[in-house]
């Protein structure tokens, strides 16, 4: 089977699934494992780069409401990728080309490849998106057998913080706008021991006021800028000091989010254990936080 990843969580699961040597195209985002760097591109971004966060946010609006993508498709090399299977989401119009783009060139390619689309909502259908591609991809029993390592660990998590009391936490997604994270955040958090002052499993992600962040009374604020890893986060952090400050919360945290929160792959299992080290420090010692977490010292208030 030839395979082509277009969305960076798939990329990963694939692998994780034992699919190297199937896997024939893969996005230009899609960094983990190491060895999808080297696999051929067939998407490019098309926002100029060194934006700005406020920046970054007002040319996906303007695209996206012009029904533009950010990333366009490279139907030449997908063509000459002749896949069976591509692998894509149609959740968000900001993390991947759009589905009816590649549904479109999908049909019209000589190979007459299936389509997947993996589009989880929740902790829960992450782990239902494995038994998808496995069952698709003729890894039924390495399916199983991730999910149950993913179970074990978050079973691991769960009895590691029971009874301990609970900090109120307030993940924010990005910081100009501010965005309070949903989707599977609010029960990684909730799952690691915290209260998420404002995120509802399931749902979207949703802009706030940083003064309505700060009347949440949030104890632990967390900044994990979408697509960020720990110190472009730690430095857009750090750009917005002042805000931060002000919500009154004891410790600030900036994270790996393109690794470990962004992405609806495995590694959520990882971001899962960074938060409850985090949040319950000495419970899981194991769990090493190095390059994942940079706490802002200099924002503490309490």
């Amino acid at each position: 089977m030839r395979i082509v990843s277009l969305v960076p969580h798939s990329t990963e699961l694939l692998f994780a699934l034992g699919l190297n040597e199937e896997i024939v195209g893969v996005t230009h985002e899609c960094d983990y494992p190491p060895q999808a760097a080297a696999l051929p591109d067939v998407t490019h971004d098309v926002l100029a780069p060194g934006l700005s966060a406020g920046e970054i946010d007002a040319a996906v609006r303007e695209r996206t409401q012009a029904g533009e993508a950010i990333y366009e498709l490279d139907t030449a090399a997908l063509r000459d990728l002749e896949p069976d299977l591509i692998v894509t989401q149609a959740l968000c119009p900001v993390c991947a080309v759009s589905y009816e783009d590649v549904a479109r060139v999908a049909a019209e390619l000589p190979s007459h490849p299936r389509v997947i689309a993996l589009d989880p909502k929740t902790l829960g259908e992450t782990l239902g998106d494995i038994r998808t591609l496995a069952e698709a991809t003729g890894r039924r029993r390495e399916g199983v057998e991730l999910i149950a390592r993913s179970a074990g660990r978050i079973d691991r998590v769960r009895l590691a913080v029971r009874g301990r009391r609970r900090p109120r936490v307030a993940a924010l997604e990005w910081l100009d706008p501010v965005f309070v994270a949903g989707h599977w955040t609010p029960q990684l958090i909730e799952l690691a021991g915290g209260e998420d002052v404002f995120g509802l499993a399931g749902e979207p992600s949703e802009t706030m006021t940083w003064e309505q962040v700060a009347e949440a009374g949030p104890e632990i604020v967390v900044a994990m800028p979408c697509g960020y890893d720990a110190a472009r986060a730690h430095d857009e952090a750090l750009a917005h000091a002042v805000r931060l400050r002000e919500l009154g919360a004891g410790r600030v945290v900036a994270v790996d989010a393109s690794a470990y929160f962004s992405r609806p792959g495995p590694r959520l299992v990882d971001g899962l254990e960074l938060l409850a080290a985090l949040l319950h420090p000495g419970h899981l010692d194991d769990i090493h936080l190095a390059g994942r977490a940079i706490e802002l010292e200099t924002l503490q208030t309490g």
